[in-house]
């Protein structure tokens, strides 16, 4: 399995996403600054991998402070968790992230700055742990719901790549697979970022689960062969009524799997849910770069001058979709009931 990031002595360690699937690359983010700007700029990306990638960069923050004065420690704490959170809005685990590790911050307060430092380094190594356990535990409650056989359509890349291991969605896929079930991944390659192009595929591939890859608008017409028996996509954010956030293009394929009478899966982990979010519209839209849309690998394709939109993530209603999987369990329709159930209060 791929090494998406990694807790080093050096500092903390991730697979370049930009550079895949051509080069295989490890960039080394030696400070704070860094790790931000590796979240900015999608060296690392998919909302688990950012919510543990910003644990690890404010451990890393803190673990160089000089300071030895708590109120001078924790004006430099904030500062980093600030910078942190500008990184990218959308994705709901980098702010839970913060706030665990703000939480973390508050209870060691009365410790020694030594110990401070050592155990916020403890809490973000203990988010990579959870994150991927909580994969696996994801991948089984999912896998029943896959098919036994055929075709099965997924948006983006919410791989090992964009957790710290296994993953959401692909984990679902994989642990079908390690069941017995023979499925065969259609891959949307998800313009403008190409994550289903140059990362889902490139991982299915790595594992030999058998891939297609097809155009963002060649989902329809896969569909409508009847070579699809699942889609199952990943989430950034799942407001408190099940209204998922998720890549550009996503609730045009829950439209289409609508109409066609295919089961639409979202996998995540609990928390990537937010309760304090009643609904879709409340969720905030990254908007991105519009050169990611004018020119593909540094190639301008469009006309100069041109009026661009680049939201990055859409927004499916909860209406669309069959199946909230997480690690706690699967929610289903009424979502505003099943999800709070699963927080266990």
């Amino acid at each position: 399995m791929v090494k998406t990031l990694e807790w080093t002595d050096e500092g903390v360690v991730f697979i370049d996403q930009t550079k895949l699937p051509t080069e295989e690359v490890y960039v080394t983010c030696q400070n704070y600054e860094e790790v931000a700007e590796a979240i900015r700029t999608m060296i690392v990306r998919g909302a688990p991998a950012i919510g543990v990638a910003a644990a690890m960069g404010i451990a890393l923050g803190v673990r160089d402070l000089k300071t030895h004065n708590l109120s001078e420690f924790r004006r430099s704490f904030g500062e980093i968790c600030r910078v942190m959170g500008a990184t990218r809005p959308t994705a709901v685990n980098l702010f839970w992230a913060i706030r665990r590790m703000q939480a973390k911050f508050e209870a060691l307060s009365s410790s020694s700055l030594t110990a401070a430092k050592q155990g916020l380094i403890d809490e973000a190594q203990r988010m990579y742990t959870e994150d991927i356990a909580a994969n696996e535990a994801m991948g089984r409650n999912g896998a029943v719901l896959m098919p036994a056989s055929g075709g099965v359509l997924t948006h983006c890349n919410a791989g090992a790549l964009a957790t710290a291991g296994y993953g959401t969605a692909l984990g679902v896929i994989r642990a079908a697979v390690e069941s017995g079930k023979k499925l065969h991944v259609f891959a949307d390659e998800t313009r403008p970022f190409l994550q289903g192009a140059r990362l889902t595929a490139w991982e299915l591939m790595k594992d030999g689960i058998p891939t297609t890859l097809i155009s963002d608008n060649m989902a329809g017409y896969i569909m409508a062969q009847g070579k699809i028996g699942a889609v199952i996509v990943g989430a950034d954010r799942i407001a408190a009524n099940g209204d998922t956030a998720n890549k550009i293009g996503t609730y045009s394929v829950a439209i289409l799997a609508k109409e066609h009478g295919i089961p639409f899966y979202v996998a995540a982990p609990f928390s990537t849910v937010d309760l304090e979010t009643p609904n879709g519209s409340k969720i905030p839209i990254e908007q991105r770069a519009s050169t990611e849309v004018t020119h593909l690998a540094g190639k301008q394709i469009a006309p100069t001058g041109v009026n661009v939109e680049n939201p990055a993530f859409d927004v499916t209603p909860a209406k669309y979709i069959a199946a909230i999987i997480t690690e706690r369990g699967v929610a289903r329709a009424p979502f505003a009931e099943s999800l709070l159930k699963l927080t266990g209060d």
